[in-house]
């Protein structure tokens, strides 16, 4: 039977507890969580900010990229004297001065094959924070064979992407029913730039349909795709729905049935 919340916690989230949504048992629910954030910068900078703050208690950190000065624009959890230092031991280092109460797990590369699968199966959640297709494709695929729910963001420029999907449903589409054979995308962050609050909002956005989905919180951002336009501040929203020739699901339905 685990213990409740110390007196100390329960002061420190006190304004989650109040919210009826979430109480003291949904805050409990996030101390006893682990989250997988694969990418460590102008997402899941934000993302792992405020989980970490919301007492989320455990954090798996991926990505095998170093600081560097360009990337202080936006990634807000870097500051000009980790310039040069891993992405993932940078920010590990600032979230522990955030909350020492957080666990920290360190992936100094980029997560594919075997240590994707490992890294997913200590999560009971995923952030894919990346910054390339084929991470996208691979941890969807991967959380989806795992039946881990997973939330993806992306942004470039003045445009913005948000999608979550919750495998332990079955009948859930994944990120390839709705971008069945994408090809890396021409325009990036490097070659097109990228307004900086842009990547905080989205992965605060990634941050919030976590501790929803962590505490039970129903949210309608389940199996949508939501793009925000930075020049206008217009959200638009479609339903994604299963695609019964997408090339992922019918792998996952394969290797069900030959179980």
């Amino acid at each position: 039977m685990s213990q409740g919340l110390s007196d100390a916690n329960f002061m420190r989230y006190s304004r989650h507890i109040l919210l009826g949504e979430i109480g003291e048992a949904g805050q409990l629910a996030l101390s006893q969580s682990s989250v997988l954030l694969v990418g460590m910068g102008g997402l899941g900078n934000p993302a792992a900010q405020y989980l970490a703050a919301a007492g989320v208690g455990h954090l798996l950190l991926a990505d095998d990229d170093s600081v560097e000065s360009s990337n202080l624009q936006r990634q807000v959890l870097f500051d000009e004297s980790v310039v040069g230092l891993g992405k993932v031991e940078a920010a590990a280092q600032r979230l522990r001065e955030m909350n020492s109460e957080l666990q920290i797990s360190e992936y100094i590369e980029r997560l594919q094959g075997e240590s994707l699968a490992q890294a997913i199966r200590h999560a009971d959640l995923v952030l894919d924070c990346s910054d390339n297709l084929a991470t996208r494709y691979a941890v969807n695929a991967e959380c989806q064979r795992q039946r881990t729910p997973l939330i993806s963001g992306a942004a470039v420029a003045f445009d913005g992407q948000l999608m979550a999907f919750d495998f332990r449903n079955a009948e859930s589409p994944c990120y390839q029913c709705l971008f069945p054979n994408a090809k890396e995308p021409r325009l990036n962050c490097s070659n097109a730039g990228i307004l900086g609050p842009l990547v905080g909002m989205i992965g605060t956005m990634q941050a919030l349909e976590a501790v929803k989905l962590l505490t039970g919180i129903q949210s309608d951002a389940i199996s949508r795709f939501s793009h925000f336009d930075g020049r206008s501040a217009n959200w638009m929203h479609a339903q994604i729905q299963p695609n019964p020739d997408c090339p992922n699901c019918s792998k996952c339905l394969a290797n069900t049935q030959e179980k």
